[in-house]
C-alpha cells in the first residue's frame, strides 16, 4: 500500500457552519484529528470534560481557550501554540477567528501512567 499525502492547510471546499472534525488516523490508545473552526465557540455554559488526555496545537488562525477556574477572558492562542490537556480537565473554546479558518491538530491519548 502506498501512503497517502494530505495537506493540513488545504482549505475546505465549502465554508462550514459548524466545526469540522476529521480523524486522520488512530492507534490502539490514541487518535489524531484535524479540527477546522470558522468562528465557532463552545456553547454558553458548556464545558469539554474528556475521558482521554488531549495534546492540541493551533496551526493557523486564532482562538481563545479557557480552563475551568480561570478568568472569563481565557488564553489567546496564535499559530504554534500548543497545550497538553489532562483527562477530565474542564475547558472550553471561547472564540475562534471568524475571518479565516482556524486549524487545530489534536492528539487524544491515554497517558502512560493510566495504562
Amino acid at each position: 500500500m502506498v501512503p497517502e499525502i494530505i495537506n493540513l492547510f488545504a482549505p475546505l471546499k465549502t465554508p462550514p457552519t459548524t466545526e469540522v472534525f476529521e480523524e486522520l488516523f488512530r492507534g490502539s490508545s490514541f487518535r489524531v484529528e484535524k479540527i477546522v473552526s470558522t468562528g465557532q465557540a463552545t456553547p454558553a455554559g458548556e464545558w469539554y470534560d474528556q475521558e482521554q488526555a488531549e495534546w492540541v496545537v493551533l496551526l493557523s488562525g486564532s482562538a481563545v481557550l479557557r480552563f475551568e477556574g480561570e478568568s472569563e477572558s481565557g488564553r489567546t492562542l496564535v499559530p504554534g501554540d500548543a497545550v497538553n490537556i489532562p483527562a477530565h480537565c474542564r475547558h472550553r473554546v471561547e472564540a475562534t477567528a471568524a475571518d479565516q479558518e482556524t486549524v487545530w491538530l489534536a492528539i487524544h491519548y491515554e497517558p502512560a501512567e493510566n495504562r
